[in-house]
């Protein structure tokens, strides 16, 4: 998982950043109404606004912004007509890049996001050149200085305690990072793992499904990680654009020429 975590690490922060502009909140928002719109506005029955709640939860996005989203979702007052749109290219060092966009205007949405491809040394594709290396998942973030409320799970939380949780759940892999534990698992089980964290008493940093990849390809170079990081932040930063994957892996001797 290291190469998503390279990329949910930076995402993570600039998330904080991004929440109190309101840029992040505004784009929750859309995901919310259009999860509503297409499965209802039960999150119960429905995966994918069980999903965009928790992940507009854990940026504070205000509980009446989310049920104002899911009204309009459910057809309740105006609601913007909103496309989903993949777009997949390449970017230095011929890694593959998924954005994930909504917009009401795909006319203006495809030649902004080809341009930025291109200023980034990097190259839109074809419809389906990249999508056959990425499958959706559950991700869970849960960070090590967690404190969980129910007594099973007392004390700082270890790997085998979340595993013990998740596991059970229908999570598929459980990781350790230096802050915390990373949790995937597929879309169906999403709830269920949910619900287990919840009733353990442990709120995750991050909980959403995202597109993950099947395999990975390794960054060498300082210069081509300075780009493939560019072309993340730029597409992350465009306001059409829900969710930004990609395959790449920086080794640590690089990570740390970035940090220079």
């Amino acid at each position: 998982m290291a190469g998503h975590s390279h990329w949910a690490g930076i995402k993570h922060k600039k998330a904080l950043v991004d929440a109190k502009r309101g840029k992040l909140w505004s784009k929750l928002a859309k995901a919310i109404m259009v999860a509503a719109k297409l499965g209802g506005p039960d999150p119960d029955n429905n995966i994918r606004l069980r999903a965009a709640i928790d992940e507009a939860k854990a940026v504070s996005l205000p509980k009446e912004n989310i049920q104002r989203a899911i009204r309009a979702g459910s057809g309740e007052g105006d609601a913007e007509q909103l496309d989903e749109l993949l777009y997949e290219g390449y970017g230095p060092g011929g890694v593959a890049v998924l954005a994930e966009a909504l917009s009401n205007n795909r006319n203006r949405t495809a030649p902004e996001i080809k341009k930025i491809f291109e200023v980034c040394g990097g190259k839109l594709g074809t419809a389906g050149c990249v999508a056959w290396n990425f499958e959706k998942k559950g991700y869970f973030v849960i960070p090590k200085t967690t404190q969980p409320k129910t007594a099973a799970t007392k004390g700082a939380l270890t790997e085998e305690t979340v595993m013990e949780i998740v596991l059970e759940a229908g999570a598929d892999d459980v990781s350790e990072t230096e802050d915390g534990f990373e949790v995937l698992c597929l879309p169906e089980a999403y709830e269920a793992v949910a619900n287990a964290l919840q009733q353990a008493g442990i709120a995750p940093e991050k909980s959403q499904l995202s597109l993950m990849p099947k395999d990975r390809a390794m960054v060498q170079d300082a210069e081509s990680a300075t780009k493939v990081l560019k072309l993340m932040e730029m597409l992350d930063d465009h306001d059409d654009v829900q969710k930004v994957s990609s395959n790449f892996d920086i080794p640590d001797d690089v990570l740390k020429q970035l940090e220079r």
